[in-house]
């Protein structure tokens, strides 16, 4: 706490304390795009490709009406819950290593827990309204507020920004939960051997790191909007 209320009674550390965020979520962008290209190199046993087990993991977990389709781009694999639609990279779509079979069973993951009504992803999804709206009119009210000097609107701007933070925090539970699903049934259903699932796991939890450090940059942005605004109050 001592930490925490340096930062909002200084500025600059809290500035520098933002800087230090943004350098740890360049860095866990780095390692997860690092270790996905070195486990996509590793091709599986099976030798069937990653849109192919996909297909079996969703109708093993009675998701027959779920779709796969072929996206662009690298690591642009997610599960679209209003299409119920399980999108695949061109890097993972029709690959057999086991870095892109970890990562399209994450994805499966995702598509279970809508099925199952997980709690976390219902308050998630919960949150999309009110957080599009906030997206788009936090930065204008903080910026207004600033301009103007008015301390209200400076405070609403940042509360809508929490909401964000919120949001990103939600999000942890749901995607560390999707890795343990895609585990359990890489490992269930022997689609990876020991060996493989090592591959697997290691993608899953850089990929995991990402999120936890973009909630750290969101985090410490909200710090310094606060203390921007304590220090105008003096």
């Amino acid at each position: 706490m001592e930490f925490l209320d340096y930062l909002l009674d200084n500025y600059m550390a809290a500035t520098i304390f933002l800087l230090i965020t943004i350098v740890i979520a360049g860095i866990a962008s780095l390692n997860v795009k690092m270790t996905f290209s070195k486990y996509n190199k590793v091709a599986s046993s099976r030798g069937l490709p990653a849109h192919v087990i996909t297909r079996q993991i969703l109708d093993s977990s009675g998701l027959y009406d779920v779709n796969i389709i072929q996206v662009r781009g690298n690591l642009t694999d997610h599960y679209d819950p209003r299409t119920n639609t399980v999108a695949l990279s061109e890097s993972v779509y029709n690959s057999t290593a086991v870095g892109a079979i970890g990562v399209a069973a994450h994805e499966c993951g995702h598509a279970i827990q809508f099925s199952r009504r997980y709690v976390p992803v219902k308050i998630r999804s919960a949150l999309i309204p009110p957080l599009n709206i906030a997206n788009r009119v936090w930065f204008f009210l903080f910026l207004i507020g600033m301009f103007l000097e008015f301390t209200g609107l400076i405070y609403a701007g940042i509360v809508l920004f929490a909401l964000m933070v919120v949001f990103q925090l939600v999000t942890l539970p749901v995607e560390f939960d999707a890795s343990r699903r895609a585990m359990q049934t890489i490992h269930g259903y022997k689609i990876l051997d020991p060996i493989e699932q090592v591959g697997a796991r290691r993608t899953l939890t850089a990929a995991a790191m990402t999120y936890i450090a973009a909630l750290l940059v969101s985090f410490a942005q909200l710090i310094r909007f606060l203390a921007i605004a304590r220090g105008r109050r003096r």
